[in-house]
């Protein structure tokens, strides 16, 4: 993608997707919060993508750098990078790493849970990932370097251990107080990597924890915490955690760090920032990604979430929709807004085509209105500064399209939805950016169409059906 100039009022196509910019309505400051499990629009106004990411801080700045998907298969594109003062608001940076002509990362491969550290040997961002064909049959655990962190990155190749490449997959990094670097790898592995990172040293830890993916660790309090969630592929799971005084363990389990049956509310582990504060505060923030395949690339979205942290556990208690972080304190809050709420049909801001069924119940939740009609469309008008859009995720929760329009009925931002959760629960499901106050169209169609995959065992996962379900309608004035 490039330098791309932001040009106000157009859309423009990319490579990957169909991506809007945003209009006039947007101002300077996008967001003024953290939100988990809704699309996030950079300052090009096009959906964030960047999964299975990490966050590294670099001169004051937050980078986030992560796998760009597309929705038409899982084939690997590009790595991309964001920066952002407030990891409330995200500029696009840069694709880092792109598809190559040939080799473990060239076309019809795999290129999964990219992580950047920077060595302070050598002053290079090292990025590491996983490489892979799209059976998953041919895994590499393969590194890249770059003298910035924003790139280009330079595909060294797999990442080598006593000569022989490590030939794993899922992956994520750790990097210590002292500078040290770790690789760490599914099933409960930990490889010490040289002192340039180019290399690994040592395996630290082996099988500790056999059925295990999506590794994470972080230290606090002297004590070590690894995350890692079961393997269910892009499945959500009740991820769990274990301690350790040392890397190479003894390792104790300590069961799950969210509440039983929530699914580590809808994500996946990815990563957890350390983000301490200019006294001894800090926060740890959970980062998971909220799959959604196959249109990964328009509807996965991100659970960003502070983690309770004692001497020996963590938790994630409740999920909050919207919070605040400060930034010099480290100290952090829920996000409350004075609205105006719609929260039942028959308003005249709303209009209808096609089939709905409501205002009514679903599974013993008050929902304002339902559909699974491909083509079935809800208008809001409204006239204020924001909208969110709140709904009910369930067993066969599909694809929504949603469309806001300025008053000259001209698109100025894009997203898809995906309403599926195998743990049924209600939840905010978009927020746009903040616009200049004036009047908008909210549009939301439904897309018969739902999230659904299998794995290489050939075992569904996924919605049943196409059901949109609103539940409530916000508009900040």
């Amino acid at each position: 993608m490039g330098n791309v100039k932001y040009i106000l009022c157009l859309a423009l196509f990319f490579y990957v997707g169909n991506r809007y910019c945003l209009g006039q309505g947007v101002t300077n400051v996008q967001y003024n919060a953290i939100y988990s499990g809704v699309p996030w629009f950079d300052d090009h106004g096009n959906i964030v993508n960047a999964h299975g990411a990490n966050i590294i801080k670099e001169n004051g700045r937050f980078y986030l750098i992560g796998e760009c998907h597309s929705d038409t298969n899982n084939a690997f594109t590009a790595f991309n990078c964001y920066s952002s003062a407030d990891l409330y608001n995200w500029k696009f940076e840069n694709q880092v790493l792109k598809i190559q002509q040939d080799g473990i990362l060239g076309p019809n491969r795999v290129g999964e849970r990219v992580k950047v550290m920077k060595c302070p040997l050598t002053g290079e961002f090292i990025l590491f990932m996983h490489a892979d064909n799209l059976g998953y049959k041919d895994p590499y655990i393969a590194y890249a370097i770059s003298a910035t962190i924003t790139g280009d990155y330079t595909l060294m190749g797999p990442l080598l251990f006593n000569g022989k490449p490590i030939k794993k997959w899922d992956m994520g990094t750790f990097q210590d107080g002292d500078g040290s670097g770790y690789v760490l790898i599914h099933g409960g592995n930990i490889f010490k990597l040289a002192n340039d990172y180019h290399s690994v040293t040592e395996q630290v830890l082996k099988d500790m924890t056999p059925e295990s993916e999506s590794p994470a660790v972080f230290k606090a309090n002297n004590t070590y915490f690894w995350l890692a969630s079961s393997r269910t592929s892009w499945e959500r799971n009740d991820n769990f955690y274990f301690t350790a005084n040392s890397l190479k363990g003894p390792w104790i389990s300590r069961g799950y760090f969210a509440p039983d049956k929530k699914l580590t509310w809808d994500s996946q582990t990815t990563f957890v920032l350390p983000l301490p504060g200019i006294k001894k505060d800090t926060t740890y923030m959970f980062m998971g990604d909220r799959w959604s395949y196959p249109r990964q690339g328009s509807a996965a979205t991100y659970v960003w979430q502070p983690l309770k942290v004692s001497e020996s556990s963590i938790a994630i208690p409740q999920f909050i929709d919207a919070w605040k972080l400060n930034l010099s304190t480290a100290q952090w809050g829920t996000d409350k807004f004075e609205n105006k709420a719609i929260v039942y049909a028959g308003k005249k801001q709303i209009s209808y085509q096609g089939k709905w069924d409501g205002p009514g119940k679903n599974d013993a939740v008050e929902v304002m209105n339902v559909s699974a009609a491909e083509g079935a469309q809800m208008n809001i008008n409204f006239t204020g500064s924001q909208i969110k859009l709140y709904g009910y995720n369930s067993l066969n929760g599909g694809y929504a399209k949603v469309d806001l329009l300025d008053k000259n009925k001209k698109i100025i931002a894009t997203a898809t939805i995906d309403f599926y959760s195998k743990n049924p629960n209600t939840g905010i499901k978009y927020v746009s950016p903040i616009l200049v106050k004036s009047a908008y169209t909210l549009i939301i169609k439904v897309l018969g169409a739902h999230s659904q995959w299998s794995n290489k065992a050939h075992t569904i996962f996924g919605s049943t059906g196409d059901q949109v379900a609103i539940t409530k309608v916000a508009i900040i004035n």
